[in-house]
């Protein structure tokens, strides 16, 4: 796909939601099953099913997915497709790789120290790219790389959080509700 076929494609949606800021809003959803005792949830994606558990440092099987693992895969996915779009709104070839690291302290996670935060301490993401761009056009990418990607901007900029639990909202739950 070349520039002018992607601002082609987009011009449609850039006009209705300039026009409409409420079309604008995207809600994004996903869902997935508890599976206890056997410590996973299995996530039904548009792409298949991916069961998630523990990682094996915190007496997972590596067999499922890490839940960590997935974080870095979205901000992975979220960032090479922005470049790419990017790239090809500048006219720009790019080829390559995107790799993102975390450091995650398990003293936290485990609860072995209560000091410790549980969060990734530390996310880096690195573009290792081929692309014959000048100094000033890859700075210009990466400027726009990082102000579109949806993931990044999430992580930089966490949004407000409304977490509930809705006690008996499935009939498995229903079913395990002790009667008086």
């Amino acid at each position: 796909m070349n520039a002018d076929e992607l601002s082609a494609l987009q011009a449609p949606f850039k006009t209705k939601y300039k026009r409409d800021s409420k079309a604008a809003m995207l809600k994004l959803r996903a869902e997935g099953m508890l599976d206890n005792p056997g410590i996973a949830c299995r996530i039904d994606t548009s792409r298949g099913l991916i069961e998630a558990g523990l990682h094996r440092a915190t007496g997972g099987t590596g067999l499922q997915a890490c839940s960590g693992d997935l974080l870095l895969e979205a901000l992975v996915a979220c960032a090479g497709v922005t470049l790419t779009g990017m790239a090809t709104l500048l006219d720009i070839e790019v080829s390559g790789k995107v790799v993102a690291e975390g450091d995650v302290d398990l003293r936290g996670v485990l609860g072995v120290d209560e000091k410790v935060p549980v969060p990734f301490q530390e996310i880096r993401l690195r573009f290792d790219i081929e692309s014959d761009a000048d100094a000033k056009q890859l700075e210009t990418l990466k400027e726009l790389t990082e102000r579109y990607c949806v993931i990044f901007q999430t992580l930089k900029n966490p949004p407000v959080f409304d977490v509930r639990f809705a006690v008996g909202a499935t009939k498995t739950a229903k079913k395990k509700t002790r009667r008086a």
